[in-house]
């Protein structure tokens, strides 16, 4: 099995990438037109969707036994529900951002026409030294809003800038990667495990890999709403996978330094022989490695399955810390994930 660093590498400058591009649900343009040029670099055919994901095609011999690994570009985020009075604006949430881990935050409102304007999520009357109940206040979409970086004054001025209810609010990731191999941002759900998947397609590109079986990937841009995996699936495909994170939280045995294999969710349980091949193969090849049960998780593949497919379904990921908030992973579950897909596919 060939020296991985240099994919490690290369997932890490991805990731970053990503991460770097506002991608809420159902806003994937941009983050699919970096794909799609990303992958045309590395010789890898790969179209847009109708419904907006990307599907690429590694390679491989057998088009009657396809496999399918599915990642998402979509985020958790924002949108304008409503102008208020005072010029400040109340979201409703895009996936399961929480008003918790929004508050303090900086964004990017989105406009239909009228370009991208800078903002701030905070609680309403967010001064400490002026409100004596913050403490006391429940954070939800209508005790946090956003104070747009303008002289806005009244919702007059809100529309006069051209902002509108529908436009996305787009959260800063703040993603840093540390010295000691850590890599901190919002939304590694799912970014990092697309760029494994890059990886991979890097990987199959340099190394002249022809895989046994056909290799297809689809990087989908509504996973965080429920329905990215329902379509799309190539024909001849007999297996897909979710490659998204893994969960690290008590009474799990995932850190983030490990690739995790999920073995049930709360859509129920993964394909048995996937998952005992998998453990093998982690085993076989000195991958780390924990088998976990999600209790509060949902993937694209399920999606996949409740749509009519019939194939073989698998999740495995990369551990990541506090989900949905400031989250937190390391190179090394990129790695464990990245070769576990390398010993299984080829």
């Amino acid at each position: 099995m060939s020296d991985c660093r240099k994919y490690v590498d290369y997932i890490m400058e991805q990731a970053k990438n990503l991460l770097a591009i506002d991608s809420p649900s159902g806003y994937g343009r941009e983050v699919t037109e970096y794909l799609l040029k990303e992958l045309e670099a590395l010789g890898m055919p790969a179209r847009r969707t109708v419904k907006g994901g990307v599907i690429a095609d590694f390679g491989g011999r057998n088009k009657e036994d396809g496999i399918l690994l599915e990642a998402h570009c979509d985020t958790l985020g924002g949108m304008v529900a409503q102008i208020k009075e005072n010029g400040r604006l109340k979201l409703t949430n895009i996936g399961g951002m929480k008003p918790a881990n929004a508050e303090a935050e900086n964004v990017r409102i989105i406009t239909k026409a009228d370009g991208i304007y800078e903002g701030t999520c905070q609680l309403v009357d967010a001064s400490v030294h002026v409100n004596g109940s913050y403490e006391k206040t429940e954070r939800t979409w209508d005790t946090v809003e956003v104070l747009v970086d303008e002289d806005v004054k009244c919702r007059e001025d809100a529309v006069k800038l051209g902002i509108m209810p529908g436009d996305y609010v787009c959260f800063e990731p703040r993603t840093r990667i540390t010295s000691s191999g850590y890599i901190k941002s919002r939304f590694l759900d799912d970014k990092l495990s697309a760029a494994i998947l890059m990886g991979y397609a890097k990987y199959i590109k340099d190394e002249s890999v022809n895989p046994e079986r056909r290799v297809y990937a689809h990087f989908t841009i509504y996973e965080e709403v429920g329905h990215g995996g329902a379509a799309s699936v190539p024909e001849g495909v007999t297996e897909a996978w979710s490659v998204d994170m893994g969960c690290v939280g008590e009474g799990l045995q995932c850190t983030e330094r490990e690739v995790s294999i999920c073995a049930k969710d709360s859509g129920g349980p993964y394909n048995c022989d996937i998952v005992c091949r998998l453990v093998e193969l982690a085993k076989e090849h000195g991958i780390g490695y924990v088998v976990d049960v999600y209790p509060h998780y949902g993937s694209d593949v399920e999606t996949t399955l409740k749509a009519g497919h019939d194939v073989r379904h698998a999740l495995i990921g990369p551990g990541v810390y506090a989900s949905h908030g400031y989250e937190r992973s390391h190179r090394d579950g990129a790695e464990n994930t990245f070769r576990l897909i390398q010993a299984y596919i080829g």
